[in-house]
């Protein structure tokens, strides 16, 4: 084949355009907005349960801060009702006749009261900031470790599963939310005492005035509700293109891959994509804005003419001789106070609405993940473990027709290295997940010494297995704890050492910083970078620490020297007595340690037997040691 080199900067022809982000339409039942045909009366019906399950939220992370927060908005509550209740007392001795240094001395003690209560309502709201200040950050991290949690503890298969990623998008979004909720919470609660509290002092006065000043506010409130289920619409509408261009924005802007964003003129297109597809979130948001500002003005209009018609009435009240001029008075301030409390517990209950809409998708996912965690059963595996067999083992990556694994059958025993190889996509990788039960088969068995790992306790089959996978994690740890992941066998670091010279690192290792105590993320100040074969020389170090009696390496060496790649061998052969041994690779000749050599196409294991056998035998092995010998 020739291939002819353009210079595309010299080029005649004109270039097409970028193509611009594809759209992002999802079906099924996580593709529909839940609330596309909730009530009005349902959806106001969430605020209880939403208050309720806040406070067993914060209960839970801070008892003490509940109490005084609970405290001091009844306090303040109080403190309302006796300021409204002694200024009538203060207004009908200053409103009165007589003196005017009397109706002063008459209203003194009066007004003392009231100086007093709104003194305590001033501490009491205090209090309560500092309450919430005391429950907020432990809540926002409580749900943050939760979510974290249950997306770590859920099986491996869930990732595949429809709707799964956008779910745990949406459950982000409601751990921010989080914050938002209890202040609103409480906002409510100090709005909804004082309201209670004022509508008191007021119906006193007159009964007439309450039901006007609830007029007055309900407009605002039903404007608020509708306008938080446009908002959360568009919202849902764009948690996909929110995903895609999140994982976008990681990938562009992460170091480890600059050197190809930058070398492949990639810079220009993924501005460009990231832009277009901004744009495309940002204009579902303003075709939002229009049905938002006309149901603002429709509502703003309409209690506008209740409130009017409050004050009309209470003018019409006093003028008429109805009620006193003392008592008109103190109704008007007690009417402000009123409005007052209404509007904010109509604001907040309306906010505290819209965050439960978010908080919902959270809890949804999180239930979903508890049903998602393994529930396999709880027997243990043995310390030492002689023997592993599959019987007729199939899986299916969810909505894939074929098998990815299509009824093996294999037995291990310990002492034995097996190697499995086979062209991409054979199902190599997937075998060993079934192996160690990261996946569980749809068909078939897997058993260790005779335990079905469908009725084991993962943390305890995984507690016996040490992975190597093909695509690894360089954790922004310290060296030593990317070799132990944090569970270090002794206070010694003499076993680190150990597999750090098994695996060749001891000399780059000492050249960093700090050693072990070296901080490997080049991003963070004071952290260092590996290449990407001593990465992957320490990721088989983190393996070898672990002395487990399986030992799983899914192409270990693939990015290491050939002295590195001798040098990781020869320890797989060194330790091979004391575990069963699995090597994934496409390297044919690291095949000759292997005691058995599987050979997969399609799922299903073509060939089986010793490097010799195969190479001989005319195979698909045979036909790719003679590939990978003319490369």
């Amino acid at each position: 084949m020739q291939v002819t080199a353009t210079d595309a900067s010299t080029s005649d022809k004109e270039a097409p355009p970028p193509p611009p982000p594809a759209t992002i339409a999802f079906e099924g039942v996580h593709g529909r907005n839940p609330l596309a045909d909730a009530s009005f009366g349902a959806m106001c019906r969430r605020l209880p349960s939403v208050l309720g399950h806040t406070a067993r939220m914060a209960w839970a992370v801070d008892r003490t801060g509940v109490v005084l927060l609970l405290a001091c908005q009844l306090l303040t509550g109080a403190a309302a009702a006796v300021v409204l209740a002694f200024t009538a007392q203060a207004m009908t001795h200053l409103l009165g006749t007589g003196a005017v240094s009397e109706r002063l001395h008459a209203a003194m003690p009066a007004l003392v009261v009231v100086a007093t209560a709104a003194g305590i309502g001033r501490i009491s709201s205090a209090l309560s900031s500092y309450a919430d200040t005391r429950i907020t950050p432990l809540l926002m991290t409580e749900a943050d470790i939760t979510l974290v949690a249950a997306v770590c503890r859920v099986e491996a298969s869930a990732y595949g599963e429809d709707g799964f990623a956008d779910q745990q998008e949406a459950a982000e979004v409601g751990v921010t939310r989080t914050r938002t909720m209890l202040q609103d919470a409480q906002r409510f609660m100090s709005a909804l005492i004082r309201m209670v509290a004022a509508s008191g002092v007021i119906t006193t006065l007159h009964p007439l005035m309450l039901p006007l000043l609830l007029l007055a506010v309900l407009p605002a409130g039903v404007g608020a509700v509708l306008s938080a289920r446009i908002d959360y619409e568009t919202h849902y509408l764009n948690v996909g293109d929110r995903n895609v261009r999140s994982m976008m924005r990681w990938w562009a802007t992460y170091s480890r891959y600059g050197d190809e964003v930058r070398a492949n003129g990639m810079t220009g297109y993924l501005i460009y994509w990231y832009r277009a597809l901004s744009d495309r979130v940002d204009q579902r948001t303003l075709t939002a804005a229009p049905r938002m500002l006309r149901i603002v003005l429709a509502t703003s209009a309409l209690g506008g003419l209740f409130l009017l018609g409050t004050w009309a009435t209470l003018a019409w009240l006093a003028t008429t001789g109805r009620v006193a001029l003392p008592i008109a008075a103190t109704a008007i301030v007690a009417v402000q106070t009123t409005l007052a409390a209404l509007s904010q517990f109509v604001i907040h209950g309306a906010a505290m609405f819209h965050t439960s809409l978010y908080l919902a998708d959270m809890r949804s996912f999180l239930d979903m993940a508890s049903r998602r965690a393994p529930k396999r059963g709880d027997l243990e595996i043995p310390p030492r473990v002689e023997e592993i067999c599959l019987d007729e083992v199939v899986y299916r990556y969810p909505g894939k027709d074929d098998p990815a694994v299509a009824g093996v059958s294999l037995t291990l025993r310990r002492g034995e290295i097996l190697a499995i190889v086979g062209e991409n996509g054979s199902g190599k990788s997937t075998l060993a997940k079934l192996i160690t039960g990261i996946l569980l088969s749809d068909k078939g068995r897997v058993l260790w010494d005779g335990i079905d790992l469908a009725h084991a306790d993962p943390d305890a089959v995984w507690k016996r297995t040490a992975l190597v996978p093909q695509n690894f994690a360089c954790w922004p740890l310290r060296t030593r704890e990317n070799i132990t992941l944090g569970q270090p066998h002794t206070y010694d670091d003499g076993p680190v050492w150990d597999v750090v010279d098994a695996v060749g690192m001891r000399e780059a290792i000492e050249k960093l910083p700090q050693q072990l105590d070296t901080l490997l993320a080049k991003e963070l100040w004071g952290g260092a970078e590996l290449s990407g074969g001593q990465w992957q020389r320490l990721v088989c170090g983190r393996a070898l620490y672990r002395q487990t009696p399986l030992l799983i390496l899914d192409e270990p060496t693939s990015q290491m020297d050939a002295r590195g790649e001798h040098g990781i061998f020869l320890e797989i052969r060194r330790i091979a007595a004391q575990r069963m041994t699995i090597v994934v690779t496409h390297q044919l000749e690291n095949t000759r340690l292997a005691d058995r050599i599987l050979v997969m196409d399609k799922g299903q294991v073509i060939e089986q037997g010793t490097y010799e056998d195969l190479v001989n035998g005319g195979g698909l092995f045979a036909e790719l040691a003679a590939l990978a010998k003319d490369r």
